[in-house]
């Protein structure tokens, strides 16, 4: 596919150049996931100021949209050559907690699962260039995904919210799914 120059303001979310199709795929996905969520529960901004329940939605969608765009090559690269960007970005991700804060939802799962998800990332981003990278996170992740589900009482929407956050950030985002970490080079 046709690859297109990406502003360099929205480098952090496709990459320096994606294809249109990978971009409508991204906002596709995070959109379409989010509508989802919210006509099967509504109850998920039920009672909430209108200000709550936007910014809540606008924070699922980037964990949702962030699961597919980490995959691209472009992103993946993005962050493969710029290991202070790759450390900035885990830091930062603490969207799960602020998403339950304006949820009003448990906010000791979301806590947990945030912890959990970037110690995971950090251990995985550590081992960026080693061929076993790739199979701890799988590790860490199958681990996440078994163990959200026995959380006791957890509302269906978060468990598919932490799901996919742990996702984005553990798996998607800090494995060099291309191995540009290696070799400095554009895939």
């Amino acid at each position: 596919m046709m690859q297109i120059r990406i502003p360099s303001f929205l480098h952090d979310i496709f990459g320096e150049k994606q294809s249109i199709g990978s971009m409508l795929s991204i906002l596709l996905f995070g959109g379409l996931l989010t509508t989802a969520l919210y006509l099967i529960f509504p109850d998920l901004t039920d009672h909430l100021p209108l200000w709550r329940s936007v910014l809540a939605l606008l924070l699922i969608f980037d964990i949702f949209s962030g699961c597919v765009a980490n995959f691209t090559a472009s992103t993946s690269n993005f962050y493969a050559s710029r290991k202070t960007n790759r450390i900035v970005f885990i830091a930062i991700h603490f969207h799960i907690v602020v998403v339950a804060l304006l949820l009003n939802t448990n906010i000791w799962y979301s806590i947990g699962v945030w912890a959990y998800t970037i110690a995971g990332a950090l251990i995985v981003n550590a081992l960026i260039g080693k061929a076993s990278q790739r199979f701890v996170a799988g590790i860490l992740l199958s681990v996440g995904l078994g163990g959200m589900p026995l959380l006791p009482n957890i509302q269906p929407y978060m468990l598919a919210i932490c799901l996919l956050f742990l996702l984005k950030v553990l798996f998607s985002f800090a494995v060099d799914h291309y191995g540009i970490a290696n070799t400095g080079e554009e895939a």
